[in-house]
């Protein structure tokens, strides 16, 4: 009877540890000011109240690119079970920032991806991501360039006179990459894509960037294959404020996308249950103070207690 006993115990103590490795939590990894201190994380276990790991303090430094940022940070897990993380090294190059990790807290060697390098006119490469291709099993990496010259139908000589169209690679193994291509052409200034997979397709959330008139707001597309192609993009999803920096998470039963409301130095969320109706819902949610540009991700539980105990 006492060994049933300490059997029955040991299976429940067992079967505990196994539901909190397994209870998933939410992660955010983001920068701060000019990105140069690097990657900051916080966390959320309802995806509306966000808490700061490291007290805050940055836990990777950057070390690739001319002007060596870590700006717009973008981590997902990968088929092999790592994650990997792409971001911005700088205003003004023509390569990405790329990393990969077991644990989210030991990283690799960092290397700079010259995506742009055969495009020598190329101004920027801004707000890398990557979307796993289960299908195909292999990543798309996709980021938002100005080409002098390319699309004059929409070229403005406000911001700076910058004209994005969004443009991928593709790889197995973050070792060798196909030629750079256009991703995404929606007829106007368009950045900071994101691209994860619901509902038996591909949702894109988008930047309009169009200054004159200004829209700066959020919009949505889609797609049945990665590289596409996409839908036209949808009226803006986001209300009378300027907005970029999107990141999607499906939270129960809602899907919530964050932004950098960065006019007004805030994030803001909007949420939907079908992706096509959203509301407003930046008044539910909190960040730590300075969030700028990052990528929302599930993790374990497990996980997040290796993050707070390091």
């Amino acid at each position: 009877m006492k060994f049933n006993q300490a059997f029955s115990f040991l299976l429940l103590i067992c079967f505990f540890t196994s539901c909190n490795a397994q209870k998933k939590v939410y992660l955010f990894s983001y920068f701060k000011r000019n990105g140069k201190d690097g990657l900051h994380y916080a966390y959320s276990k309802d995806g509306l109240k966000w808490e700061t790991l490291n007290n805050d303090v940055s836990l990777l430094s950057p070390e690739v690119g001319e002007q060596k940022l870590m700006r717009d940070p973008c981590i997902i897990k990968g088929g092999d079970g790592k994650y990997h993380m792409v971001w911005t090294t700088g205003w003004t190059e023509r390569g990405i920032g790329y990393a990969s990790s077991e644990d989210l807290i030991n990283w690799s060697q960092q290397e700079l991806i010259p995506v742009m390098k055969d495009e020598e006119t190329a101004r920027n490469c801004w707000a890398p991501e990557i979307t796993y291709d289960e299908k195909n099993d292999e990543y798309m990496i996709y980021w938002a360039t100005t080409i002098p010259g390319k699309f004059p139908e929409t070229q403005s000589n406000m911001d700076s006179g910058y004209n994005h169209r969004m443009y991928y690679v593709t790889t197995k193994d973050f070792k060798d990459y196909s030629e750079t291509k256009l991703l995404y052409e929606p007829g106007f200034n368009v950045i900071d894509a994101s691209i994860s997979w619901h509902d038996g397709k591909y949702v894109m959330i988008l930047k309009d960037e169009t200054r004159e008139p200004a829209q700066k707001n959020l919009k949505v597309a889609f797609a049945e294959d990665l590289i596409g192609p996409y839908t036209d993009a949808s009226e803006p999803i986001t209300g009378k404020y300027w907005a970029e920096g999107p990141t999607m998470l499906k939270v129960e039963d809602q899907y919530i996308v964050y932004f950098d409301k960065y006019t007004d130095h805030q994030y803001g969320a909007v949420a939907s249950t079908d992706l096509k109706n959203w509301i407003d819902i930046s008044d539910q949610i909190t960040f730590p103070k300075g969030t700028r540009h990052g990528t929302a991700i599930t993790i374990t539980e497990a996980e997040l207690e290796n993050l707070i105990n390091k």
